[in-house]
């Protein structure tokens, strides 16, 4: 099995930025979690500040994959196109967000992304990424 991680802005600052909300374990660290959990299962990660580039990636994989967890962070709520992309795709996108966005800023409760997943998930924290593997898993 395939599964794809994108990560959108900002993400790469993991373990550096607003440790208060987003913890202090760089996303590599936690996605050799998931690698050593998931031993079955050929992952492929991509991280991108740039919206164009994380559409770009998810048309290219959405075809031959067989999920992808996608965490578009502040896109989520600004890119009608990402959430066009998704929807243009074979592969099941499961949209995870660190924190919960329910419970932050007015203008982060819009997702142009949930309406086109398969399934969301917020505020667990990475342990989001997890949840969404198995859910993608599930799907087999």
């Amino acid at each position: 099995m395939k599964i794809a991680i994108i990560n959108g802005p900002n993400l790469n600052l993991l373990g550096k930025r607003e440790t208060d909300i987003y913890g202090n374990m760089p996303f590599e660290a936690y996605l050799q979690i998931i690698r050593e959990k998931f031993l079955d299962i050929d992952f492929h990660y991509f991280q991108s500040n740039i919206e164009g580039e994380l559409i770009n990636e998810i048309q290219r994989l959405g075809f031959e994959f067989d999920g992808i967890v996608l965490n578009p962070a502040g896109y989520t709520h600004t890119s009608v196109a990402i959430g066009d992309a998704i929807a243009a795709i074979k592969a099941p996108v499961v949209e995870v967000h660190i924190s919960n966005v329910h419970a932050r800023e007015e203008f982060r409760k819009l997702s142009h992304v949930s309406g086109k997943s398969a399934g969301s998930i917020f505020g667990l924290g990475l342990k989001g990424y997890e949840l969404a593997v198995e859910y993608l898993l599930s799907l087999k």
